[in-house]
């Protein structure tokens, strides 16, 4: 038992505890992301709908592909921001 206790002394130490604006923070930039990726997703399909050019339907996919990229990185900028703001204060 006493390894236990021990054990889980030396995991606790190591979580992070965020306070409520850290993840409302977190929540709202996970919100964003999902309202863009669903809102480019519309944007990429109705585009691919009316577009038969092999080219063209591979350069609208190569943009859809690096928005949606964009989208994850400014999603993750944002979580790390809010988990930052919480170790300086």
């Amino acid at each position: 038992m006493e390894r236990l206790r021990q054990r889980d002394a030396e995991v606790k130490g190591d979580v992070v505890v965020l306070t409520d604006d850290q993840k409302e923070a977190i929540a709202a930039a996970k919100r964003d992301y999902a309202a863009n990726v669903a809102e480019a997703e519309i944007l990429f399909r109705s585009a691919l709908a009316v577009t038969m050019d092999p080219e063209a339907r591979q350069e609208l996919e190569a943009n859809h592909r690096r928005d949606l990229g964009q989208f994850a990185s400014a999603r993750d900028r944002k979580i790390e921001a809010a988990r930052k703001a919480g170790e300086s204060s």
